[in-house]
């Protein structure tokens, strides 16, 4: 959501806020099926885009300058590529929706955007961007222009016409009122939404962000995803904002990404017509809780959005720069989308350090979604483990007034020995790590690590819904308030494609070792468990209910390094999954 008031922002949070699905002991949410399969986002997209600092006001001359400067100050090198034009781009006259062309298709502000000769501005703008060797991004909302409807236009390529796919519901545009919803269910819909798609891939669009969408939206949604993939044309499909978390596994389906809340800009902080300060540290602090709660749900082609990365223009951005160190950090460690808000024409120097650390970007990039291990007050810390066996751990302190001391065990970021340590910002070494780990923050600071296992000794834990898992085929992640990580996988089994693989166990030597599995279930059932691809061992278990977890432990064998250990049933349901721990 992007807004042209801080008077909106109540009555719009509020609308968008419904929508998270009920989540009982018999029913299970959020199933893993397959992220979009359009061969883009397979990592956090990287870029920049016009509504922090150019809010309501891009013109052609203002973007082709933010390209330029994306690549002149090495950003592009670093591997920032898109550059997004978001609201306002387009024509809109008044209330009854934005202007349309003789399909119905919104038309450029040519004020704006002006045509050169026969070209869009849109498309002239376009070209520019490509020609810094960059990518295009456009803002779109769902529905229909009721200028459409009142002028009845055709639907390109077919019989048809706007009023016979138009409803009478509205849509949210939040800038240009007067859009209408679209009844997919009509002969002529989805060619409709066919022929915007065909026309932004001619002016060479390669990302397209979807505003305003909410729980009535998925039909729109699924028509976008089908639209651009008919294209031929690689083009990200991202949905803003605030989307519901009860539909987590419909935004990846028909997505490359999906904002999981409101706006981070500080509408109210803005002065003197100013832009600026973008932000505030409160605007952070919110996105803490949503990465916890949204950890499950991103991953390659797919990832959860906190929404624009205000890092670039110092104290401008409204954070200090401790606090800007900590967002970029809180959205590397939950491979979050890195899109600038800020304006690239006037970077701040230390910023443009913070952007091109290549060791914080490789922590978005692993496209690991990390989990909250430690949330005590003001104490904040999230770890995940790479494909490579390291983990990464991040300390933060949430307050913005006083130093804290923040503590981390070890064992539950997966570490049960010791591990070599390195400061991810600095890239200096922290020596030899082990037990609890502990360090004292200035304010909103961060301290970001990668840890390489060393030696055993000590317990390995790993969550069943943790993001670095294999969870194939029906196997689904559902909430559950008495499981340690507030949620399981359950639908395991009952087939061979059905199973849960714990990945990234790392052993500093080979082994025996004391498998615990923490289960939920009413009555008899059992898991076959494979360590490394090796023979099954059947576990036969009993339990009382899928809401209370029991264990029970059995002996394995591990190599050196990481271990995989897969829990499956091909003949009959095995029971819920909620944790493992090998020590």
């Amino acid at each position: 959501m992007h807004i042209g008031t801080p008077t909106r922002i109540g009555r719009l949070v509020a609308g968008l806020a419904a929508g998270a699905a009920l989540v009982t002991t018999a029913l299970l949410s959020a199933p893993p099926v397959q992220a979009e399969s359009n061969g883009v986002g397979l990592t956090p997209a990287l870029g920049w885009s016009s509504w922090s600092f150019v809010r309501h006001d891009p013109t052609a001359a203002k973007i082709d300058a933010q390209a330029d400067a994306m690549k002149s100050s090495g950003l592009a090198a670093a591997g920032f590529t898109y550059v997004n034009v978001d609201d306002f781009w387009y024509q809109c006259p008044g209330s009854q929706g934005p202007s349309v062309d003789q399909y119905g298709r919104w038309v450029t502000d040519i004020t704006k955007f002006p045509n050169s000769g026969s070209i869009d501005g849109i498309q002239a703008v376009a070209a520019h961007v490509h020609a810094d060797g960059l990518k295009f991004g456009l803002y779109v909302t769902p529905g229909i222009s009721a200028q459409a409807v009142a002028q009845n236009t055709a639907i390109q390529g077919t019989g048809y016409h706007a009023k016979d796919i138009a409803t009478t519901a509205g849509e949210k545009n939040y800038n240009c009122k007067g859009m209408v919803g679209i009844d997919y269910s009509k002969p002529g819909a989805q060619a409709f939404v066919n022929s915007w798609a065909n026309e932004f891939a001619a002016w060479g669009v390669d990302y397209v962000k979807i505003d305003g969408v909410g729980a009535s939206d998925v039909g729109d949604v699924q028509a976008w995803s089908q639209a651009l993939q008919q294209t031929g044309r690689p083009i990200h499909l991202e949905l803003s904002n605030s989307l519901a978390i009860g539909s987590a596994a419909t935004w990846k389906q028909y997505s490359n990404g999906w904002r999981t809340g409101g706006d981070i800009e500080c509408y109210s902080c803005d002065s003197g017509g100013s832009s600026y300060p973008l932000t505030h540290w409160a605007s952070v602090q919110s996105r803490f809780a949503q990465v916890a709660s949204w950890q499950p749900y991103g991953g390659p082609g797919a990832f959860n959005d906190y929404d624009s990365l205000e890092v670039g223009n110092g104290g401008n951005d409204g954070l200090t720069a401790a606090e800007r160190q900590s967002q970029m950090s809180l959205w590397a460690m939950a491979a979050s989308p890195l899109i600038l808000g800020t304006d690239l024409t006037n970077l701040d120097a230390t910023d443009l350090g913070y952007l091109k650390n290549s060791r914080v970007l490789a922590v978005d990039q692993d496209a690991v979604d990390a989990s909250r291990i430690v949330s005590n007050g003001n104490q904040q810390a999230y770890s995940k483990t790479e494909a490579n066996g390291d983990v990464i751990i991040g300390l933060f302190n949430y307050s913005d007034t006083s130093s804290t001391t923040v503590s981390v065990p070890l064992s539950s970021a997966g570490i049960g020995g010791s591990a070599t340590a390195t400061d991810v910002w600095s890239g200096g070494s922290l020596g030899t790590i082990s037990g609890t780990y502990s360090v004292t923050l200035a304010p909103g600071a961060v301290q970001l690590i990668r840890a390489t296992p060393t030696s055993g000794g000590g317990s390995v834990r790993v969550e069943a819904e943790a993001a670095g898992n294999t969870i194939a085929g029906a196997a689904r992640i559902a909430s559950c308030g008495a499981c340690s990580g507030g949620a399981k996988v359950g639908y395991i089994g009952n087939g061979a494609a059905n199973y849960v693989t714990v990945n990234g166990i790392n052993e500093a030597s080979a082994g025996s070792r004391t498998l615990t599995i923490t289960y939920l279930l009413s009555g008899s059932r059992s898991f076959s468990v494979s360590v490394n691809g090796g023979a099954d061992v059947r576990v036969n278990l009993t339990g009382t209910s899928f809401s209370t977890p029991a264990s029970t432990t059995i002996p394995i064998t591990v190599q050196a390094g990481v271990n995989t250990i897969k829990f499956h049933n091909d003949t009959a349901y095995a029971p819920d999954l909620d944790v493992i721990t090998v020590s």
